[in-house]
């Protein structure tokens, strides 16, 4: 169990350390993913890994929403005087 969470806690740093763009959303799904894995049978590290790749993916889908709404409320608010 000590190696497992010392093992989630060096992910997290590692992952802390990068820069923030690139990290976005994944630091919260490895913390999840860890935490799952740890208990659904002492896999923390993939957990955290899978958990990461989840976040990072997730990340970008809500930024290209964003994008997307920000781009239809400038069509629309250039059309109105």
């Amino acid at each position: 169990m000590k190696s497992s969470l010392l093992a989630c806690a060096a992910a997290v740093l590692m992952l802390g350390a990068t820069s923030a763009a690139n990290a976005k959303g994944c630091i919260k799904g490895a913390i999840v993913g860890g935490v799952a894995g740890h208990y659904a049978g002492h896999h923390g590290v993939l957990g955290a890994a899978a958990g990461c790749l989840y976040g990072r993916h997730h990340a970008k889908e809500q930024e290209q929403q964003e994008r997307q709404q920000q781009q239809q409320s400038q069509v629309n608010g250039q059309g109105k005087l």
